[in-house]
């Protein structure tokens, strides 16, 4: 399968949002995983949300260890759940549309470590599901 342009899904999100908020940042994750599998969604996602943010003139607000851990977290359920429509997904993981999930697998002076902003730290309190004990 050719792997989506990030714009497109951008697009397919919006077409029925007023405003693009963490619900549609799932909703996006969860159609790059879908079409094109966790790791190539990693880069498609992580690389839209780095390449928009720089043309919103805020680059400091992309965190590369933020959009992999969603990409993660959301492309597990996706796999475990294997809903078609996003609306059905959503009402079956109530816990990803919770902005604060990712606190239950990092500490918040991990996330807000330069190191996590650049690359990807793994999590230091819980592992993500179906993965090994946390380092």
């Amino acid at each position: 399968m050719t792997e989506p342009a990030f714009d497109a899904l951008m697009a397919e999100v919006m077409a029925t949002a007023e405003r693009f908020g963490h619900r549609e940042h799932v909703h996006l994750t969860w159609l790059a995983v879908r079409r094109c599998g966790i790791p190539a969604a990693i880069d498609l996602v992580s690389d839209g949300i780095r390449r928009t943010a720089r043309y919103a003139g805020a680059p400091q607000k992309y965190h590369a260890t933020v959009s992999r851990a969603w990409v993660e977290l959301v492309g597990y359920y996706a796999a475990e759940s294997g809903d078609d429509e996003f609306a059905a997904f959503a009402d079956r993981h109530p816990a990803l549309l919770d902005k604060r999930l990712l606190t239950h697998y990092y500490r918040p002076g991990t996330l807000a470590a330069p190191r996590a902003k650049d690359g990807w730290v793994e999590p230091d309190l819980a592992p993500f599901p179906g993965q090994g004990a946390a380092a």
